[in-house]
């Protein structure tokens, strides 16, 4: 039996990185075998072009942009994804391709047909899609707040304009009107157990009995 694969998306600040450990938890405590990856990252090559793709000072096109997320991506499925889920045990990923389709294609192309159809080839390639998407929704000022908040280093995405972050929003909006039954959208402007809750409430009625 096929394992679940659940992906997490949003903008800068919606606390992806918190409700994914948080379900991990949950869905571990009830038995499940769970494994907990993000992207660009997952595996050791992926995480070698996170770096790349995230924090480098070289300046990177935009198609160069999709296509190492994509590389990064494949990696991550050969190594990680794809194995857990042929043995049955699901996987919770912090971004995936919903994300590249948005930053890439509606974020840095401003939706431009010509982009989103070259993402949307690509990602036709590798040829895996996730289960369920929990898309955590909040405002784009609340996030950019956040990421503010919490200081550190941040990466080339989190350094743009507020403007940029705004068209992502949009970006994920168009999509989960696109696809409501595989997207489910969660209101993350709440607290931390809050969101939990409610995302715990909708994996219970996708996993297996």
């Amino acid at each position: 039996m096929k394992g679940l694969f659940i992906t997490f998306e949003g903008g800068e600040g919606a606390g992806k990185s918190t409700q994914t450990r948080l379900l991990h938890a949950a869905l571990s405590k009830l038995g499940h075998t769970v494994h907990l990856t993000r992207e660009p990252g997952g595996s050791p090559g992926a995480e070698a072009l996170r770096e790349l793709i995230l924090f480098s000072e070289a300046p990177l096109s935009q198609r160069a942009q999709v296509l190492a997320h994509m590389a990064a991506r494949a990696d991550h499925l050969d190594s990680l994804i794809l194995p857990a889920l042929a043995r049955g045990e699901s996987v919770i990923c912090d971004r995936f391709h919903d994300s590249t389709l948005v930053y890439q294609g509606y974020g840095l192309a401003r939706g431009a047909t010509r982009d989103l159809d070259f993402i949307r080839s690509v990602r036709g390639l590798l040829a895996c899609e996730p289960d369920l998407t929990i898309l955590l929704d909040v405002p784009p000022e609340l996030g950019a707040a956040r990421v503010a908040s919490r200081g550190g280093k941040t990466d080339r995405y989190e350094q743009e304009a507020i403007a940029f972050h705004q068209r992502i929003a949009a970006g994920f909006d168009t999509l989960a009107n696109e696809e409501p039954r595989r997207i489910r959208r969660i209101d993350a402007s709440r607290t931390p157990d809050e969101v939990a809750a409610d995302i715990l409430s909708v994996v219970m009625n996708y996993l297996p009995s």
